[in-house]
């Protein structure tokens, strides 16, 4: 009698942990497709951020295949417009 009563206090708290985890979870609404970026895109901001300098991304969008840079200009982060496509 006492192993089916530690079975039966057993599955009670796994039932408990699962129920509390499961609440914990954030709920996901498809109202909103999450819009995955491109390489290039991601590129882009990564400069735009001053994360990478000019030749690293001149650099990665060679290795990426596209030597000319995503079709939008890039912002800088002091606001002007930066196009590394036009870059010599």
């Amino acid at each position: 009698m006492s192993i089916s009563m530690i079975v039966f206090w057993g599955l009670v708290i796994a039932g408990a942990v699962a129920v509390f985890r499961y609440a914990g979870r954030p709920q996901q609404f498809d109202n909103h497709p999450t819009v995955r970026l491109t390489p290039e895109q991601l590129l882009a901001e990564r400069f735009a951020r001053g994360e990478i300098d000019q030749q690293e991304y001149r650099d990665r969008m060679r290795t990426l295949g596209n030597p000319t840079g995503p079709s939008q200009p890039v912002l800088d982060k002091n606001g002007p417009a930066v196009t590394p496509s036009h870059q010599p």
